[in-house]
This record gives structure tokens, sequence and C-alpha cells, in this order.
């Protein structure tokens, strides 16, 4: 009876657990490649049909964000044509046989072990496919997590995917790290511009196999998350949005309580008809406001300062570059539990803010230690502090909000966009950053490319933090049908 009148949190728990899985997934396929690369770069230099060049190399480790920029575009398609709980079974699918195909791509067409130029195609297309997976999780799985939840817990369970995302990194990490056992990486030797060699004396096991065994590896998780997502039910809100009511309320009634349930149902009815499906029906700000979201936590360089924090590390002399990222790995989890815990008390907005002021002092503190003589703690320190401002800030809240800040009956299309922008902007800022760190100017040398590229992600996370103060709304505490009304009125 209890769980009737007041809802089964139990129940609840259990369909966002398995939904976070999916955010698991998405950092485990994009951080996989960090410990293999390397094995699969030595095995195709093995080729002979063709010259495995930097550029290459470029474009395979990178190849599956082409897919996840496919998979959020087409988010929206199979969020509304197949539903939120079969297009996460989709995408499960997608990793599962991206995992097990670049495992051995060989499969069905190929001699094994034979690197040629047709067998690196189907890797990257392999790869892609498992992009396309994560491009379809990162847009439905906060969809999902956000559509069953209460309001009143809506901010705190989407942010659970964050944290998955940012564990499942950890996790593959110490998945390769163990499948490298006592194993070496290869020694490759540069032989001119963008033409390298294999050391006779390297590993013949990490190039023949183990990067192999690390990409197979996310196929365990893959199944079971593919299992497991049949037996959650479909979203709420979607099966009233098709018109399934009487299966809508067992849901709601299963997680709110009797009467909380009906009464949540009446609201998303209300909306359903209050608006037709079509994108702009509620004007141009609320589409702009989703997707300058997505643009501003790609803009404000979070990957390409991340990605060259070992460099820093390492620059500094101060003992295992690999232990202090590890640190800040453990940082990063912190922090981005501090948003858990804290996301429906302070609200979207104050943290979304002070994260953009605490991102900006890393950012510019990283920018002038490379034009100032500072203590060596100093950029150390700062991409710390930029690394957890993040973490607690744009990392979990971004997503919240673009689960959430969209009405009802056009949900599914303005999160594809959105999340479509944020791939593509993580592209651009990955593709820019290195010429723009290496630019020289003068006295300075390339010194001035570094101060440059920090100096300018700072100022972008204090045009960030104005754009928070004056555009987006506060969500904490409205139920997504208080979306309608909200962007009814502008």
């Amino acid at each position: 009876m209890k769980n009737n009148e007041n809802g089964s949190r139990a129940y609840l728990f259990s369909i966002v657990l398995v939904a976070v899985l999916g955010g698991l997934l998405f950092g485990y396929d994009t951080a996989v490649i960090s410990g293999a690369e390397k094995g699969l770069q030595a095995f195709f230099l093995g080729a002979t049909d063709f010259v495995y060049s930097d550029t290459i190399h470029g474009i395979t480790s990178s190849s599956a964000l082409i897919g996840c920029i496919i998979g959020s575009a087409l988010s929206g398609w199979f969020a509304s044509a197949l539903g939120r709980k079969k297009t996460l079974v989709v995408a499960g699918v997608f990793f599962f046989l991206s995992a097990l195909g670049s495992y051995y791509p060989e499969f069905m067409f190929y001699d094994y072990g034979q690197p040629t130029f047709s067998l690196l195609i189907a890797f990257n297309v392999y790869r892609v496919i498992g992009g396309v997976g994560v491009g379809l999780a990162s847009a439905i799985c906060p969809m999902y997590i956000a559509e069953v939840a209460p309001s009143n817990l809506r901010g705190t369970l989407v942010s659970w995917n964050q944290f998955a995302i940012i564990f499942g990194q950890l996790v593959v990490y110490f998945v390769n790290f163990i499948i490298l056992g006592e194993h070496t990486q290869p020694i490759i030797n540069k032989m001119g511009e963008a033409l390298y060699e294999v050391s006779a004396s390297s590993d013949p096991w990490t190039i023949q196999t183990g990067w192999r065994y690390m990409f197979g590896s996310e196929a365990f998780v893959a199944g079971l998350f593919t299992i497991l997502v049949c037996f959650v039910p479909e979203s709420p809100r979607y099966l009233t949005l098709i018109g399934k009511d009487a299966k809508a309320l067992a849901i709601l009634v299963r997680i709110n309580g009797q009467k909380a349930g009906e009464r949540v149902l009446q609201q998303i009815k209300a909306t359903v008809d209050v608006k037709s499906e079509r994108l702009f029906s509620f004007g141009v700000m609320v589409i702009f406001v989703g997707v300058m979201l997505s643009v501003f936590q790609q803009a404000v360089g979070i990957n390409a300062v991340l990605y060259y924090a070992p460099r820093i590390f390492e620059s500094m002399n101060m003992g295992n570059p690999m232990v202090q990222t590890v640190i800040m790995g453990i940082v990063n989890i912190a922090f981005t539990l501090v948003a858990v815990f804290t996301v429906e008390k302070l609200g979207r907005k104050p943290l979304l803010i002070w994260g953009s002021i605490g991102m900006a002092i890393g950012a510019i503190g990283v920018a002038m230690s490379n034009v100032v003589a500072v203590h060596p703690l100093m950029p150390v320190i700062s991409i710390m502090v930029y690394s957890a401002s993040f973490m607690f800030s744009w990392g979990p809240i971004c997503w919240v909000l673009i689960a959430e800040i969209f009405p009802n009956t056009i949900r599914s299309q303005a999160v594809a966009i959105a999340v479509a922008f944020q791939w593509i902007f993580n592209f651009i800022v990955s593709s820019t950053f290195v010429p723009m760190y290496n630019m020289q100017l003068g006295e300075m040398g390339d010194k001035f490319g570094h101060f440059f590229a920090y100096a300018l992600y700072g100022i972008i996370c204090i045009v960030a933090a104005i754009f928070v103060w004056k555009l987006v709304p506060e969500t904490k505490g409205k139920t997504l049908e208080d979306m309608s009304k909200l962007w009814g009125k502008k």
C-alpha cells in the first residue's frame, strides 16, 4: 500500500541505474582509444599496401567522433519513431557490434593479423558504429532519466549520468592497464616529418593482440546494458505522446504514487494538446538557449585542456605524471558528486555561473604561467581548478538542462539538435587547439600561442557566465510540463 500511495523509490532508482549504464558506455567508448592507439598504430605501420601516416592515425583515433555527430543528429528521429527505450536498445546493439568489430575487424572478409588499407577502413567503420551508439546514448540517456524522474529528483538523477561518463572513462583506464599487464607498449621511432617505424625490440603481443582486448572488453558492458534496457519501462511522456495513456499512468503511479501519478498524467496530456510538434512552436529562443548550452560546454575548451594536462604535469618534473593525472581523475569524480548532491538545493544557474568563474580563473592561470615566471605548482593547481570547476558545473548541469528545458512536444527533436551541436563543437575545439597553441609571435615565440589558447578559453568562460545569468531560466523544482508554460510566455 505504501508504494501505491507514495511510489517506489527502489523502482525509480533501478530504472535510472540501467539508464546510466548508457552514460558509462559513453565514457568507456570515447576513452578506450587512449590505451589502444599506440598498439593500433604499430599494427598498421606493418602494412605494405599503404603508408600509415600521422594524419591517417589521427583520423583513425578520432573516427568514432564522426559516428557521435551522426548518432546525436538522428537521435530525435529515433526517439520519436521508436521511443526512448527502443532507441537505447539500438544504442546498446551498436556499442556491442562496435566492440566485437574493433576487436576482430578481419571478421569474414580479411586474413587475421594482416594489416591492409581495406582492413583499416573496416576498423574505422566499426568505430563509427560505436560512435553512433555514443551519439544516441548521449542524447537519449539524460532525456529518458528526466522523463521518468519526479521534478524534485530530476536534477540529481540526470547528474548521475555525467558521473557515469567520468566513471566509465576511469574504468577503461584501469581495464587497459590490467590488460597490458607486464607487456609493454610498442616502441615507435620517428623516421621523418610524418613517417614512423616500429622498433624490432617491441613487444609483439601488444602489436597483434593487446589493442584488440582493450576494444573487445567493452562488449561485456554493452551486452549487459542491452539486456537490462529490455526490462525497463518506456518513458511515460513518450507513451502519452503516442496515446497510450493507460500504460503511462501505470508507470507514473508506480514511480510517484496514485494521486501524484494521476496529476502528472493530466499535466502531460495538457501540454500535448497545447502545441503542435513543429520545432519552433515555442519560439526561437528555447532552441537558441539549448544549442548555446551545448556550444559553451565545448567552447570553454575542456577537452583541449584535459588532453594536455599530462604533458603539463610531465613538464613540471614533479613526479610521475600518470599519478598526478589519476589524482586529477579522482578530483573530477569528487566534484561531479558535488553537483549530484547540490543541484536540487542550489539550482542549475548558480552552479553554472560559479563553475564558469572557476574555469576562467583556472584557464587564465594556465595562460599566465606560460608568460610569467611562476612556481611550478601554478599550472598544476590551475588545471585542477579548471577541471574541478567544470565537473561541478558545465559537465553535469549542461546535460540536466538539455534534458529538461525543452517542452514535451519538441523535446526529442530539440535535444537531437542541441547534442549534435555539442559534438560538432567538440570537433572544432579539438581540431583548432594544436595550431592555435603552436602560434608564434615575435620574441614570445610559441609562448604566445600557449598564452593565447588558454586566455581565449578563459574569456569564453566569462562570456558563458554572462549568457547563463541573462538568458538561461532556472528550472529547479519545475516539472517538465512547466516548460511549456515557461517558454509559452516568451
